[in-house]
């Protein structure tokens, strides 16, 4: 297939494009600026786009996956900073635009959407449960869903968690800040939060390209930041001091059940471990075990 990819560059973007490209697709990569030398695992196409800019011509593509997000860095819930406004002219109108232009192109769409749709909920978030966002972040991604879903057009919506991996060349992980706190000593605030691993998540997005319609919640390890940093040790044998487990009683687990049932498998923990090897690798670090 040949298949679009905005926002590819950026660290979830990669992962998909690098699982679109391992599948033998394709693929245009829909970004601001275009990709360094050697950002992706193949050669990609590059074709300029900003989504608070117009949409270019999608003619002659079969699909779209759209996981571009315009947002303060490294923050989404909060992203919009002190301008709501443009926040969503160009993350909400932006993707009805880009939305308007695949339908008239005839492409299928994947829209990356987000946990953060569901907002407080009892119990383990479901796709068919009804949505609270609490966020401008969440309301922004529900209403795009929403619009994408009534127009009748052929979509798959996949909600998905925090993504993790190893990162690309020039890029940082998601972990990174509090890695370097613990080998310095630093205290690091308690918390805890649902995962999924960027291959499992480019997993997903192959099989809604296949033609699974509709929402699926793309999740796997509920993971408290005491555990990360213990696995962290293990793999490095970096010691630093262990934060206090933080209190995750209201942070509920997204059930990926729709998912599973069209063959979908997440890394677990065994992915967890693959990753932290491979970033300390990066970082130059001996994995203890190799």
């Amino acid at each position: 297939m040949r298949v679009a990819v905005t926002g590819g560059t950026g660290l979830v973007g990669r992962f998909i494009v690098n699982g679109l490209l391992r599948d033998g697709h394709e693929v245009t990569v829909m970004t601001r600026n275009p990709p360094r030398m050697g950002f992706f695992d193949g050669q990609v196409a590059d074709l300029p786009y900003d989504l608070g800019a117009a949409t270019p011509q999608l003619a002659g593509l079969d699909a779209i996956v759209h996981a571009a997000f315009d947002h303060i860095p490294g923050r989404y819930r909060g992203g919009e900073g002190d301008d709501a406004q443009g926040f969503l002219q160009r993350n909400l109108d932006g993707s009805l635009r880009l939305f308007e232009a695949a339908r008239q192109a005839g492409a299928w769409v994947v829209f990356i959407s987000t946990r953060a749709v569901y907002g407080p909920q009892p119990g383990a978030l479901t796709e068919d449960m009804e949505c609270h966002p609490d966020t401008l972040y969440g309301q922004a991604k529900l209403a795009a869903e929403q619009a994408l879903l009534a127009s009748g057009q052929p979509a798959t919506v996949l909600r998905a968690t925090g993504v993790y991996g190893v990162p690309g060349p020039g890029q940082r992980h998601k972990w990174a800040d509090p890695f370097d706190d613990f080998a310095a000593g630093r205290p690091i605030a308690p918390r805890a939060g649902t995962e999924v691993l960027g291959d499992d998540l480019a997993a997903a997005v192959r099989l809604g390209l296949a033609g699974a319609e509709g929402i699926y919640n793309v999740s796997d390890l509920l993971l408290d930041r005491r555990d990360l940093l213990t696995e962290w040790q293990a793999v490095t044998g970096i010691v630093g001091t262990l934060p206090e487990r933080a209190d995750a009683s209201g942070y509920n687990a997204m059930r990926t059940d729709r998912l599973e049932a069209l063959g979908w498998r997440a890394a677990g923990r065994d992915g967890l471990r693959h990753v932290l090897r491979g970033i300390a690798e990066q970082a130059g670090i001996s994995p203890r075990g190799a």
